[in-house]
């Protein structure tokens, strides 16, 4: 399962039509159009998903870990994100959702608001042993620690240390799970089922430890269908859940599916929660100048209105993010995690990176020093040549994308259709 895949997208050729959709809602720039297709230049993808959001063909694929893949373990977890929740209407009980997946295969299902709870309240934590620097950043999106060590490397410092709360339920099952069956670590399969297409990468090329807790990530676009059938093929579930609901779940946890649910959780810190990869680079922006040293804790998430827009998600985000809103609602800001365990666990590093965050810079020009200040160079005359339309007809996002392309020996100056018509 934790495969050496460098990245979770791929494109299918079949359905691809090279349109240039693709290509300018990459925010890395790291598309290309060669030979008619798309193409994702491993060195800058960060998978966001943002090319699946926009591909009108869904020719960008997602890899993540096939059902079928659990027969490898003799004892399966499931740890499903609070999305999940969202994508099935009001009349089905969190439990009911729960139950299913016991159905369908898994021998035990961890739920993790309450883990999410332990999160916020480390981080709170962290935040008044640590008075500087500000902002921090929070770690739990995936896609925004890629982006930060690729595009905003000078922040890597700024990202709160505390680990996601995926990677914090699954350590909590590896270190108990074994002991209690008195099994291997290694014949227990813990999958997360997730709507977010970077899960699968952050599993295999962890930026914070040497290996994930984890084994696998599970698209909730996978899952659902056989999840559902479960849901209408055993009505006792409904009925034992109606009758007994209080499976224990936290408000404050569940919230941190939408954009804001991690800030809401701390009462007694300046937060600010920004959602959608356009509006995160442009704080991350203001960061990196300088700005915002007032605020404590930046909440970022790629996708619109925070995980529940995540790409592998089901349901419409808006009526995903009602419904987890109805359950916040109901549950209330009631704590659910004792003070003490949060303590004795934050104390003893168990919540903590085990490495911080380190920059994932773009290969130089050329590894000579002289070379590639020349190559810079030639790179500025060549943009002056191009028309500066930023078109993405040559292939690439924008002209000076292409400039680039070409010094590096990627692209030709006539791959620009006005240069070729010039020449002619």
């Amino acid at each position: 399962m934790n495969g050496e895949t460098p990245h979770s997208l791929s494109v299918n050729d079949e359905k691809c039509l090279g349109c240039v959709y693709c290509l300018t809602a990459c925010p890395t720039k790291a598309i290309r159009i060669k030979g008619g297709k798309a193409r994702i230049l491993d060195n800058l993808c960060i998978d966001c998903g943002e090319c699946m959001r926009f591909c009108p063909r869904d020719a960008i694929e997602s890899r993540t870990t096939s059902f079928s893949d659990l027969g490898a373990f003799k004892y399966k977890v499931a740890i499903p994100a609070t999305v999940l929740y969202g994508q099935f209407d009001n009349s089905v009980q969190p439990g009911e959702i729960l139950f299913a997946l016991r159905r369908i295969g898994f021998d035990y299902v961890y739920e993790i608001s309450t883990i999410c709870e332990l999160n916020n309240a480390a981080i709170e934590k962290y935040l008044n042993s640590h008075p500087d620097p500000r902002p921090l950043i929070s770690s739990t999106c995936p896609v925004v620690v890629r982006l930060v060590q690729r595009r905003f490397p000078a922040l890597c410092g700024l990202i709160a240390p505390i680990e996601p709360p995926r990677e914090i339920a699954a350590k909590i099952l590896r270190a108990n799970l074994p002991r209690v069956l008195k099994i291997p670590s290694s014949d227990i399969g813990i999958l997360h089922i997730t709507p977010c297409s970077a899960k699968m990468v952050s599993i295999n090329r962890p930026a914070t430890m040497e290996k994930s807790y984890l084994d696998g990530a599970i698209s909730i676009r996978d899952i659902y269908k056989p999840i559902l059938q479960a849901i209408r093929q055993n009505q006792e579930d409904t009925i034992m859940c109606h009758l007994f609901p209080e499976i224990l779940l936290s408000g404050i946890g569940m919230g941190t599916a939408l954009s804001g649910g991690e800030t809401r959780g701390l009462k007694n810190h300046r937060t600010v929660a920004v959602s959608g990869v356009r509006d995160t680079i442009r704080v991350l922006n203001q960061v990196e100048i300088g700005l915002l040293k007032d605020v404590d804790l930046l909440e970022c998430t790629v996708c619109p209105d925070g995980c529940v827009g995540g790409p592998l998600a089901v349901e419409n985000r808006f009526l995903a993010k009602s419904r987890i809103q109805h359950l916040v609602d109901k549950l209330g800001d009631r704590t659910v995690v004792d003070g003490s365990d949060i303590s004795l666990l934050y104390h003893r590093d168990f919540l903590s990176f085990h490495h911080p965050v380190q920059p994932m810079r773009p290969p130089a020009l050329d590894s000579d020093p002289g070379q590639a200040i020349r190559k810079a160079k030639r790179r500025s005359r060549l943009v002056q040549k191009l028309p500066g339309k930023d078109c993405g007809a040559c292939g690439a996002p924008d002209c000076r994308t292409l400039a680039d392309d070409v010094v590096r020996g990627l692209a030709e100056l006539t791959d620009c259709p006005f240069v070729k018509e010039e020449k002619k």
